[in-house]
């Protein structure tokens, strides 16, 4: 291995091991790396190889979200590699699939130059396509959302990890939609035909089965 990047191996393992702050973390974030990281609660955290299930559920909602909000001729977009901060924590997330508004951008100071969000009025949706670390998307992120004012958030969870207090008895894939109401999160369950009802989107022509099945 060149030296460089033996170097550049033992910075980021540095990195990993201690509590950093937001601005710590954005400023140290490896580019072209082929890894992905997230700060949660100034912890650094690799992410993990995501399976090729897991990437074709998030290719599928992201596509057929975008030909509705399209078809709306709504100013949302989906961004490749945006980040979330909860402002009043030292967290950044990479979500599966975000939904920006374009025209409420021009209010978020760390846009222009991290292409970081941090308030809940520029994210119509955000959607986390659940892998091993479930814990994260239903207690962490699911709380951080709320208190942003995320008015929706998916948790698809294809292949039933999360509690059964999240996704019920007998365990089975499902997707929960979670809408800010009151300032706090209600969620619906959804299932096998059910058709998904989303809040942001009340016209979606899509059901739970369609999405696991994404790709077949």
């Amino acid at each position: 291995m060149p030296v460089f990047n033996v170097l550049q191996e033992n910075v980021m393992m540095q990195a990993l091991s201690k509590i950093v702050t937001f601005d710590e973390f954005i400023e140290w974030y490896p580019e072209n790396s082929g890894v992905r990281y997230e700060l949660h609660n100034g912890e650094i955290v690799k992410k993990s190889q995501p399976t090729g299930k897991h990437e074709m559920i998030k290719g599928f909602s992201a596509a057929e979200l975008t030909l509705e909000f399209r078809r709306l001729k709504l100013p949302y977009f989906i961004p490749n590699q945006a980040i979330v901060k909860p402002p009043e924590r030292e967290s950044g997330y990479f979500p599966d699939v975000l939904i920006l508004n374009s025209a409420a951008l021009v209010d978020e100071p760390l846009w222009e130059k991290y292409s970081t969000v941090t308030k809940g009025t520029s994210i119509p949706l955000v959607i986390e396509v659940v892998s091993t670390n479930w814990r994260d998307d239903y207690y962490l992120k699911l709380a951080d959302f709320e208190q942003m004012g995320i008015p929706e958030y998916w948790v698809i969870d294809y292949a039933a990890l999360g509690a059964k207090k999240f996704i019920g008895t007998p365990k089975q894939p499902t997707i929960s939609v979670y809408q800010l109401i009151d300032e706090e999160y209600q969620s619906n369950q959804f299932r096998g035909g059910e058709q998904i009802i989303s809040p942001s989107f009340p016209e979606l022509n899509l059901t739970a089965r369609q999405v696991f099945n994404a790709g077949y």
